[in-house]
């Protein structure tokens, strides 16, 4: 059969200049002065615009429609979680607190339910936003407001999917976990910077990362961000386990920094080890800079953030859901200061200092140092001895009978 063809369009014909536009309302709102763009439906030649796909307008006001009536069944479940929640705390159980009587163990039963439920309202704050847009771009560009429970919800998820594992990667290859403490489960996230000399700005260093000795010699500035509502203690110490002990043939560690009563939370984590103000911690061995002598192999600098854990810490998730009260406890820096094993920095324990105050490990950062030509002075200017000290490898005798010439086995 015949192809038709198409039939030659006419070219368009010249068009009328458009009208010189002036803004009488420069000084108006937006509101004011811009008029809404007119509907492609309603263009008097819809030809010259490009189509939209049909029913996607329809489409879009359908989502949001769902996403808002989801949104209200989840508030309105959040107001029944609140009033079963009031009603659980308002019901009075008779008996003495931790007793192992009938008193003991409803009182016990009551904070199990609690605690549950608690945490059940927590995650329905969070599936209230989880789907809204808006929150998923104010958290992309950074604006996040730390003191919701959906912008923490998705910098800990961001955070466990992409910078813990290598954490976890390096405490493990390196074998900081168990040399220093037997085992850790991080829970908050840890960055470390430190001061270049040259400018006023810091210098981000990577986990695991060998830093120059001139650049951690001066104390580094931590950010140390919880996931969970509320202001905690910290400890935070930095070990270095690869210390060479000459007497012994082996190693031992060393303490280069250890302040205790931080308080850290989701809104306020940046924290200056150099620089503590008052109420801001207590500094029991102030920053000794990070040094390998010569001939040693690159060395270990571990730093450990260790939650201050009070004795009701497992019955504090309700009060710190309603701000009524802190999950942990202050230090009584003068006794860690007259303990001459948590107060020495040459052989120093931490798992001592873990179980004598009851401290959890809940974070962990890790850098590394070695000699390069900055050593010597870096040493020299914090007064450490053993700068022109060189370590050198122990020649191994062969055996005897590889010492013979090869001709004696011809």
């Amino acid at each position: 059969m015949p192809i038709e063809r198409p039939t030659a369009v006419s070219p368009p014909k010249s068009l009328p200049p458009l009208p010189q536009h002036h803004h009488p309302h420069a000084s108006e709102t937006p509101s004011q002065s811009q008029q809404p763009m007119p509907s492609i439906n309603s263009s008097p030649n819809p030809a010259k615009h490009p189509s939209a796909p049909v029913g996607v307008a329809q489409r879009s006001t359908e989502a949001r429609g769902f996403l808002q009536d989801d949104r209200a069944q989840k508030l309105e479940e959040i107001r029944v979680q609140r009033e079963r929640i009031e009603r659980l705390r308002e019901k009075v159980v008779v008996g003495v607190e931790g007793g192992n009587g009938v008193e003991g163990k409803l009182r016990r039963e009551k904070e199990g339910k609690l605690r549950d439920m608690a945490r059940r309202l927590e995650e329905l704050k969070v599936n209230a936003d989880i789907n809204d847009p808006v929150i998923k771009k104010r958290f992309e560009d950074g604006q996040g407001d730390m003191s919701k429970p959906i912008y923490r919800h998705l910098a800990h998820l961001r955070w466990s999917s992409t910078t813990l594992p290598l954490l976890n990667q390096r405490l493990t290859q390196m074998n900081v976990i168990p040399d220093v403490l037997p085992s850790l489960t991080p829970t908050v996230s840890t960055e470390m910077a430190f001061p270049v000399s040259t400018s006023t700005r810091l210098k981000r260093a990577q986990h695991g990362e060998i830093l120059p000795s001139e650049l951690s010699e001066k104390a580094p500035t931590m950010w140390i961000q919880p996931f969970d509502r509320g202001t905690r203690f910290v400890t935070v110490a930095v070990v270095n386990p690869d210390v060479p002990d000459v007497g012994k043939d082996g190693f031992t560690h060393r303490c280069h920094f250890l302040a205790v009563n931080i308080p850290v939370s989701p809104t306020d984590t940046r924290v200056k080890l150099g620089d503590l103000e008052p109420g801001k911690g207590d500094v029991v061995l102030d920053w000794l800079p990070a040094y390998a002598q010569q001939g040693l192999p690159y060395q270990r600098m571990a730093v450990f953030v260790l939650e201050q854990s009070s004795p009701a810490a497992k019955t504090a998730m309700l009060p710190m859901l309603y701000g009524e009260g802190e999950r942990t406890q202050s230090l009584d820096v003068e006794a860690i200061r007259a303990n001459p094993r948590h107060s020495v920095r040459e052989g120093f324990n931490l798992r001592s200092l873990v179980d004598r105050w009851g401290l959890k490990a809940v974070g962990a950062d890790l850098f590394r140092t070695k000699w390069d030509e900055g050593t010597a002075g870096v040493m020299q200017r914090a007064g450490i001895v053993g700068r022109d000290v060189e370590f050198k490898r122990k020649r191994v005798e062969p055996l005897p009978y590889k010492r013979r010439e090869g001709s004696h086995y011809r």
